[in-house]
């Protein structure tokens, strides 16, 4: 008996569950029946558990499936500690293109997403895998890190909004604020929010913001002073000063309170992190840093079934690429599918890699010398490093340097020849 047979024997009955923030629409078929039931639950605790409960009465007996369309949210939280479900988180466009492949007219009379949801599942179950809970600290790990890029990005974005306001008033604060992400920027900018304001200053508050956050050498300070006080305001137009002053004290406040929850964000992280089984693995991998390493961690997670091989990863990540055939046509390009986070979190890695790994810099090197450009280059390498992970993830064994640079020698690898190459210094003329 195949795996897809087995797999319809065991299970009591499937479901296909389409989410919302309100109800959720329910389709249920018992197996060896061809019936389909049709219902809704409401998004409350409540309805959720007394719709569970009434399925365990119904089907005493052997797991249940639910496909649905989500692997993180409440929902998915709701009914993740029930053993008797097994959760089959469906990609949605794996489901839009199924619904587009058998419903191409999109009308309304279609079958509903639950519906498809539960088809799909039924006579596919080979294609999908149950969904196995990472432990609580890995879980803990990966919502801590995509709060905290969350956080950046919109940190991001305020700088951006508050470089354009400098541009159009005050431009020189760009300058004399240094970097927008930082305590001396928006010091400056909160006492300084106009070129006005700031030769209205005396010399010794101007020298106090600056003195608080480095140690310029006395003389660049001084220097710094004096071109404040000599420069020539871009425009005098009350109405654009004042309400840019106004808006750049309102952004300077959010960044504020950007950065002190990133902070605590990374703190939390950082302490997570501390007493993760895994942690030593990940922090072996040069260039991961207190950053990268987290990501890194949550990204292969606690479940070593989850990726059975290195390629799985590979493609689910993107850095594998996509061969597309077509009569005698042939062309590879990037795989665009896939976690958007979970790809920058290989990507960034392998960029952080070509300075702290030397085999790492002669891949990238060697990729480079073949005329390939730098992103699909840190590509390839991301592609390399995921199979050293994997094995090392699988293994549980921290990453060696020096190890994996004699395995390429044993094997008599052409990286060799340029990591030489780079490790010896250039003649003098």
């Amino acid at each position: 008996m195949d795996h897809a047979a087995s797999l319809r024997n065991t299970i009591m009955a499937w479901i296909g569950l389409d989410w919302a923030d309100q109800k959720h629409d329910i389709c249920l078929q018992a197996s060896g029946s061809a019936a389909i039931k049709h219902l809704v639950v409401e998004h409350q605790p409540e309805a959720l558990h007394s719709w569970v409960a009434d399925l365990r009465r119904q089907f005493p007996q052997g797991p249940i499936a639910v496909a649905l369309e989500q692997s993180r949210g409440s929902l998915f939280y709701a009914l993740m500690h029930y053993e008797f479900l097994r959760l089959y988180p469906i990609p949605p466009k794996a489901l839009a293109d199924y619904r587009k492949a058998l419903y191409p007219s999109g009308g309304k009379d279609d079958p509903t997403d639950a519906q498809l949801l539960l088809e799909f599942l039924r006579k596919n179950p080979e294609r999908f895998r149950p969904w196995v809970a990472d432990d609580v600290q890995t879980r803990q790990l990966a919502l801590l890190n995509e709060h905290r890029r969350q956080l950046v990005d919109d940190r991001t974005a305020l700088t951006n909004r508050l470089t354009t306001l400098l541009k159009g008033y005050f431009p020189e604060a760009l300058r004399w604020a240094e970097d927008l992400r930082t305590p001396l920027a928006w010091d400056f900018l909160a006492q300084f929010p106009s070129l006005e304001r700031a030769q209205q200053a005396s010399r010794l508050n101007v020298l106090k913001v600056y003195r608080a956050h480095t140690r310029r050498p006395p003389e660049q300070l001084e220097a710094l002073c004096d071109e404040i006080r000599t420069a020539r305001p871009l425009t005098t137009d009350r109405a654009i000063i004042d309400s840019s002053v106004l808006m750049v004290e309102i952004l300077v406040e959010q960044l504020r309170v950007l950065g002190a929850g990133i902070e605590r964000v990374e703190h939390q992280l950082a302490d997570v992190f501390a007493t993760h089984p895994d942690r030593a693995i990940f922090q072996s991998f040069p260039g991961a840093g207190k950053a990268l390493a987290p990501r890194l961690l949550a990204a292969w997670g606690s479940d070593r079934q989850r990726f059975p091989t290195a390629a799985n990863m590979q493609c689910f990540a993107g850095p594998a690429p996509v061969t597309v055939r077509s009569g005698k046509t042939k062309w590879v390009h990037r795989r665009y599918a896939g976690p958007t986070f979970l790809g920058q979190t290989f990507h960034e890695f392998a960029a952080q890699s070509r300075l702290k790994s030397p085999w790492a810099k002669a891949y990238y090197q060697q990729m480079r010398d073949k005329g390939v450009d730098h992103h699909p280059a840190v590509r390839a390498l991301a592609f390399k490093w995921i199979r050293i992970m994997f094995r090392c993830w699988q293994d549980r064994t921290p990453y060696d340097e020096a190890r994996y640079q004699q395995a390429l020698k044993r094997r008599g690898s052409p990286l060799v020849a340029t990591l030489n190459r780079l490790a010896t210094p250039p003649a003098r003329a």
